[in-house]
């Protein structure tokens, strides 16, 4: 009998085919020989995420999981709503706040008449008075519209105020409302927001047990975490932590297992990677789920699960990019099964009035982007459409895995609250925040308008503007380098510059001269070709370095240039030495955002 070869029982017996040409591709962009790359040179070309996952550059059947169940069906990967409105697909949120309750009120219901079908409503010092409540919710139709408070520390007195608003609220079917309280105490301790305490809160979560409509009092806001620099699966983990916490508090005071699984719900960020977005929604309803199964309850693990668009990623500079942001973010969201998803106004990193436009128009644009995708794009009419997918099914597997191992870790420390005030969860996020980073600053990670294709001719900043506010956005160093340009421009008329110096025909030296301007912008630093600057860049090709940059760094020395720098690696000038030698060399991969403070500092600004 013949001896099968690899062809005969590889499930893909295409694949060998495919490897021999990505060998033969990256032989010739390294240029090496295709014999010297590794046996399975398509690993060179995965991707490792900040949760330590590997993203492959092709799945296969080789890479083929077991069949999730249908939506609705324990442990809820593939939905947790066998029956959605496909008309409707998932609810589409907006954020009021303001002191003006009926100002509010007109916002709420003029939102309602142009797509919003779920509203987030700020209360007290979040918004509109407590005792305002009524007045803002004038006209609402609470079975048709879930509604979600955020009262901070007055959530118990809000709450009081929705219930007596409902008392006399009439409905063919009182289970038809929904309603969350947003109580956020254990989330909030991390972030350092003020909240009601956790004794408040599962008061409140006794009071909703006895509601007769859909009432859950507690959210766990998996943001906090994200907002600080969380991977995916530290937020999900820590998410999942401060679950089990509230579980413990809410059955220690009494309440059914059942019941205590039916007051919480998850909020979650969602950022432009749509993959991992999509991975992380599916892979938080199994994480939830399997928490469910472990306590006896598996019917009771479908916790709804809010998203709102990452406020990390949103950037202050050529903030128009942050309508693109948020709309791979909404994609992920929604095709990832979330419930409910808030798209964040494009301009929400800046204060209101600082791009010069209408609030109106921020609303719209984050209204309408989720509009096209449900309305245009009918991303509604299917569910779970990632399902299946190898890509899709091995990054959720993976990512909940990780998240759990995250989750275990924090529950081997004490617990939710033990493993916070140990300092455990914030030193696990700050390392990879640090990394994240260091990917930013050596510009592995590009924040499109910051650290790639800057816009220079944009109006400086307001003092308000500059401002931090707690989120880790993920461009802040550069766009802080942006604002000390901003004040040297205020100061002296023009921005700092650096001299370009171009060596050789331009076929040569472009690419160079190209990154180095696109670099300096990143920082705020005009590049100029005309004599004057006391910092100078050489652009050429290795090749001209190793004739001509010898005589051109003494030529700038002559001139009165303090600084010559080459836009090159150091190995293409080895041999020079003494005055001949640049001062320092601008590189693909250097720390950008070091090297550029060091420029502006030199430069005065």
């Amino acid at each position: 009998m013949p001896i099968a070869s690899d062809s005969d029982t590889d499930p893909v017996p295409e694949y060998a085919a495919w490897r021999k040409g990505v060998a033969g591709v990256l032989a010739k962009a390294r240029r090496v020989d295709a014999s010297d790359l590794p046996d399975e040179p398509e690993k060179l070309l995965a991707v490792t995420t900040y949760d330590g996952l590997t993203v492959n550059p092709l799945y296969t059947r080789r890479d083929e999981l077991p069949e999730q169940p249908l939506p609705g069906q324990f442990p809820y990967v593939r939905g947790g709503d066998a029956t959605r409105d496909v008309h409707r697909g998932w609810y589409v949120s907006q954020r009021f706040g303001g002191a003006d309750a009926k100002a509010v009120n007109a916002d709420i219901l003029f939102a309602l008449d142009n797509g919003v079908s779920a509203v987030w409503l700020g209360v007290a010092e979040r918004g509109v008075p407590v005792e305002g409540l009524g007045t803002a919710l004038q006209g609402f139709l609470y079975e048709l519209a879930p509604l979600t408070l955020d009262a901070g520390p007055a959530a118990n007195e809000a709450a009081a105020q929705l219930f007596s608003l409902l008392d006399a609220y009439e409905a063919p079917q009182r289970k038809d409302i929904r309603v969350s309280l947003g109580a956020t105490p254990l989330t909030s301790l991390f972030a350092g927001t003020q909240a009601i305490d956790l004794d408040g809160a599962i008061a409140l979560a006794q009071q909703s047990v006895a509601r007769t409509e859909t009432v859950r009092a507690i959210t766990v806001c998996g943001v906090a975490f994200h907002n600080s620099g969380a991977s995916d699966a530290q937020e999900l983990g820590a998410a999942v932590a401060a679950g089990l916490e509230y579980l413990r508090a809410l059955t220690d005071a009494g309440a059914d297992i059942a019941d205590a699984l039916g007051q919480l719900e998850f909020r979650f960020a969602a950022t432009d990677d749509q993959f991992e977005t999509i991975a992380k929604f599916r892979a938080a309803r199994k994480l939830w789920a399997r928490v469910a199964h472990v306590c006896g309850a598996p019917a009771f693990g479908n916790a709804p699960q809010q998203a709102i668009t990452s406020a990390a990623m949103m950037s202050q500079r050529d903030p128009w990019v942050n309508m693109l942001r948020t709309t791979l973010a909404a994609f992920g969201a929604g095709v990832g099964g979330a419930d409910i998803v808030t798209v964040l106004p494009f301009d929400d990193a800046l204060p209101a009035g600082e791009l010069e436009v209408s609030k109106a128009f921020s609303e719209r644009m984050a209204r309408n982007t989720q509009l096209l995708l449900l309305e245009e794009s009918h991303l509604g009419h299917v569910q779970d459409p990632g399902a299946g997918s190898w890509y899709v099914e091995s990054l959720t597997e993976e990512l909940a895995a990780k998240a759990w191992e995250f989750m275990q870790e924090i529950e081997a420390a004490g617990g939710y609250l033990a493993a916070l005030q140990q300092g455990l969860l914030a030193e696990r996020i700050a390392e990879t925040k640090a990394k994240r980073d260091s990917d930013v600053a050596h510009r592995k990670t590009a924040v499109t308008g910051v650290n790639e294709f800057p816009n220079l001719s944009e109006k400086p900043l307001s003092e308000a503007a500059r401002a931090t506010n707690g989120t880790a956005r993920y461009g802040a160093a550069f766009e802080a380098l942006r604002n000390r340009s901003d004040a040297y421009l205020a100061a002296n008329g023009v921005r700092p510059r650096v001299r370009l110096v171009p060596l050789g025909p331009v076929a040569e030296n472009n690419v160079r001269v190209t990154f180095t301007t696109n670099l300096l912008a990143s920082g705020g630093i005009e590049a100029v070709t005309e004599a004057g600057p006391s910092i100078a860049v050489l652009c050429g090709s290795d090749t001209r370095y190793g004739t001509d940059a010898g005589a051109a760094v003494r030529e700038l020395r002559a001139a009165g240039v303090t600084t010559v720098l080459l836009a090159g690696p150091e190995k293409a000038v080895a041999e020079l030495s003494g005055a001949d030698r640049p001062d320092g060399f601008v590189t693909a991969r250097m720390d950008a955002v070091a090297a550029l403070s060091g420029l502006l500092e030199k430069l005065g600004a």
